[in-house]
C-alpha cells in the first residue's frame, strides 16, 4: 500500500507507463512507416496552388464529409480504379513544423469520395458551380454552398474566371460571378486528387466481393457495357440524369442534333477531346480521353444517349467507334 500512499512514485509510475505506451503505440508505428513506405515513382507532389487549395479544404472542414481512401470491396470500385495502399498517402507532409496535416484520408462518406476526383470530374467550370451551389449541379445535395469564395463584379478583368449560373440561382445578382483565388486554389487541389498509376508490369489488388458482370446488349450490336451506368459515372453530373443540361452551364442531350444526328467523327471528338463551340455554356473536358474510356464503353454511352429521354437515333457498333479513336490517337502523335 506504500506504492499508492507515495504520490511521487505513483505520478512517476504513471508518466513512465504514459511515455512507454506513446513510444510503442504511436512512436515506433510512425517511424516503421516513414521507413517502409514511399511515393509511387509517378506521384506528383502538389503544386504550390494546390497545396494551398488542400489548407481551404481543411479549414472549411471538407475532410468532415468526404473521404479520400478507396476500400478493397467491389462497391469502392466506382471511387478508383484500385484499391488504396499506403504509398498513396506517403507524399502527404505536414502543414508546418508545429502542426500535422488534417487526416485527409477521413472517416465518413457523406458526400463521394475524393480519392479519384479529379479524374472522374475535371472540369473547372463544374467544379467552381458546384462550389459556388451545389444543387445547380447536384438537385439533392446536401453539401452547403460556399458563395463567399466567389464576388461580384461589373466587369471582368484579363485574369478573371467567371463562373457560368444558371437563371434560377442568379436571383437578385445583376453583375459577373467571379471565383477568387481561393475558389481556383482549392479546385486546384480537388484536380490534382488523381489515383497514381502503378509502375509498368504491376498487377493492382483486386476488389472483393465482387458482384457479377453481365452484359447489356444494345439493339443489334454486340453485346456492350451498361451505358447507363457509364453515363451515370461520366456524364451525368453535367448533363444531369433527365439528359436536359443546365441552362446557361452544360448543353442538354434530350434532343440534341449532335446525338440525334450521323456525324458520329464528331460525336466521338466531342467525347474523347472535348468541346468549346458554343459561348453560352461552359468548356467541356476531354472525357473519353481523361477517363481512359475503352471504345466499347465509348459506344456504349453513345447509344444510351441516342436512345434516352425520347431520342431515338440509330445506334452505332463498337467497330465505326474504335476507327475514329485510332484515328484520334494517331493524329495525337504527331
Amino acid at each position: 500500500m506504500e506504492f499508492f500512499d507515495n504520490h511521487k512514485t505513483l505520478f512517476r509510475t504513471a508518466l513512465g507507463l504514459f511515455v512507454g505506451l506513446t513510444i510503442i503505440v504511436a512512436i515506433m508505428p510512425a517511424i516503421n512507416n516513414q521507413e517502409n513506405n514511399a511515393p509511387l515513382p509517378n506521384y506528383e507532389p502538389l503544386s504550390q496552388e494546390a497545396y494551398l487549395g488542400k489548407k481551404i479544404f481543411i479549414d472549411n472542414g471538407c475532410v468532415a464529409c468526404h473521404t479520400q481512401q478507396v476500400r478493397n470491396v467491389d462497391m469502392d470500385k466506382v471511387w478508383g480504379s484500385r484499391p488504396g495502399m499506403p504509398a498513396d498517402y506517403a507524399g502527404i507532409d505536414r502543414t508546418d513544423f508545429w502542426r500535422n496535416t488534417a487526416t485527409l484520408m477521413g472517416t465518413e462518406r457523406t458526400g463521394p469520395d475524393l480519392t479519384n476526383i479529379g479524374t472522374r470530374q475535371p472540369s473547372l467550370a463544374w467544379n467552381l458551380l458546384h462550389l459556388y451551389q451545389p444543387r445547380a449541379v447536384v438537385e439533392k445535395s446536401i453539401m452547403p454552398a460556399y458563395s463567399w469564395l466567389f464576388e461580384i463584379k461589373t466587369e471582368l478583368g484579363e485574369k478573371d474566371v467567371e463562373v457560368v449560373v444558371p437563371d434560377a440561382y442568379r436571383k437578385g445578382i445583376s453583375g459577373r460571378i467571379v471565383a477568387t483565388q481561393e475558389a481556383l486554389n482549392l479546385v486546384a487541389y480537388l484536380q490534382s486528387l488523381k489515383q497514381t498509376p502503378l509502375p509498368d508490369g504491376k498487377t493492382p489488388m483486386e476488389f472483393l466481393y465482387k458482384k457479377k458482370e453481365i452484359p447489356v446488349a444494345n439493339g443489334n450490336t454486340s453485346s456492350l457495357p451498361d451505358g447507363k451506368l457509364l453515363y451515370t459515372n461520366n456524364c451525368m453530373s453535367c448533363h444531369q440524369a433527365n439528359g436536359e443540361g443546365l441552362k446557361g452551364a452544360f448543353p442538354p442531350l434530350k434532343g440534341s442534333p449532335i446525338v440525334l444526328g450521323d456525324d458520329l467523327e464528331l460525336f466521338v471528338n466531342i467525347i474523347m477531346l472535348g468541346y468549346d463551340a458554343r459561348p453560352e455554356y461552359a468548356v467541356m473536358n476531354a472525357v473519353g480521353t481523361d477517363n481512359n474510356l475503352t471504345p466499347e464503353e465509348v459506344t456504349a454511352i453513345i447509344n444510351h444517349e441516342k436512345t434516352s429521354w425520347g431520342n431515338n437515333a440509330k445506334t452505332v457498333t463498337p467497330e465505326e467507334v474504335k476507327k475514329i479513336m485510332d484515328f484520334i490517337k494517331l493524329t495525337s502523335k504527331k
